[in-house]
């Protein structure tokens, strides 16, 4: 069993009825009770809760201080590649752009490492375009040893792997695994997935599965918010991370909120979300999943994000380059996506303090590495 038996099994259409009949009644139902399950969580999501989003957030900000202390945690992406096998609608990566392409060498990605350590970081997001052939397995075996060197915590963004890969690449010294579905509606999945392995559907929901089987520390899940209705897609990203917790009980979870950004290529007709409406999903998350850690990154707007640091995420990116080789040079690739809130990390690091907040640079150490990976799933 899989998660893509649950999904094969949900109805989008009922989903998207059972949620928008959602009622006052049934808003405040949900912020009466101290553990949500999947129907509250969808009161909490429905038009309906639009007004409650004053005592959502002001439950949000005490479960987040209760859980996580006054600390939020800081990271920051490194791309090593930006060659893609994919075509993908909203990716400024996708192999149809016609722009140039770079892949780090193994001397480049010890630079970036250096740079990237002198501003103080200590837990790195690896990100790569998908392209098996030229950066996969076998130079994902090499890489990682030399950021192992510089970094405590190290988190992949690549495309999904086999679970021996996964596996292996554990041993090397591999923390975390970030893999976003974009959207759990098949129909609008194929729309802007039109070449590549990444059109596989179900080889992409299944990698969770396969993250939790190795025992990964730490799974992070998200939908991208433009390509679907974002209340249906953020229902379906909870039922996953519900499954998941249950099933693989050992490894931690972390949730993302990426909006579509502008890019080379982009999507025409987004379904976009406000400003308000992202709060009020954030808020969501926090209420239904009080200890899972909630992630931020620099394509939001300086004023948004100041504003969240004390709200309900617990990690939050700064400074980020989305090309490959962006720290230690000036030399401008192609890049995924253009980023919002540029501020330097001192800069980032002075706001979370005035927020009374403590920047921590260094995430949980793993130590269950050493345990064999048929220990991290629970029975039937």
């Amino acid at each position: 069993m899989s998660f893509y038996t649950v999904w094969e099994q949900t109805s989008w259409d009922d989903t998207r009825l059972q949620l928008y009949s959602k009622n006052a009644a049934d808003v405040e139902t949900a912020l009466s009770k101290k553990h949500l399950n999947t129907d509250d969580f969808m009161a909490l999501l429905s038009p309906a809760a639009e007004p409650y989003l004053p005592l959502m957030a002001e439950r949000s900000q005490q479960l987040t201080r209760q859980r996580f202390g006054n600390t939020l945690h800081l990271f920051i992406p490194l791309y090593l590649s930006n060659l893609c096998a994919n075509d993908c609608s909203y990716c400024g990566f996708s192999m149809s752009n016609r722009l140039k392409r770079k892949t780090l060498s193994l001397a480049e990605i010890e630079q970036e490492c250096q740079a990237i350590k002198a501003k103080g970081f200590d837990t790195l997001l690896i990100v790569t375009g998908e392209h098996e052939a030229k950066v996969g397995i076998d130079y994902f075996r090499q890489a990682l040893p030399i950021i192992k060197r510089y970094f405590s915590y190290v988190m992949f963004e690549v495309q999904p792997l086999a679970t021996h890969e996964y596996a292996e690449l554990r041993t090397l010294g591999l923390d975390a695994v970030m893999v976003y579905q974009e959207t759990y509606q098949a129909a609008t999945y194929a729309k802007h997935h039109l070449k590549g392995k990444k059109r596989d559907f179900r080889w992409r929901l299944e990698t969770p599965d396969r993250l939790g089987e190795c025992g990964i520390d730490k799974i992070g899940l998200g939908s991208l918010i433009g390509l679907e209705d974002w209340r249906i897609d953020s229902t379906f990203t909870a039922m996953h991370l519900d499954y998941l917790r249950r099933r693989y009980w050992r490894s931690r979870y972390s949730l993302s909120f990426p909006r579509l950004r502008p890019c080379a290529g982009g999507v025409d007709n987004a379904k976009t979300i406000s400003d308000k409406q992202l709060v009020q999903l954030i808020c969501a998350y926090r209420l239904r999943f009080p200890d899972v850690e909630l992630s931020l990154s620099t394509r939001e707007q300086q004023a948004l994000r100041d504003g969240l640091f004390r709200l309900g995420v617990t990690s939050v990116s700064a400074e980020s380059k989305t090309q490959p080789g962006g720290y230690a040079n000036e030399q401008q690739e192609l890049e995924q996506f253009s980023i919002d809130d540029d501020r330097s990390v001192s800069e980032v690091a002075q706001a979370i303090r005035a927020k009374g907040l403590q920047p921590v640079w260094q995430d949980w150490l793993n130590e269950l590495s050493a345990m064999p990976p048929e220990t991290f799933s629970s029975p039937e």
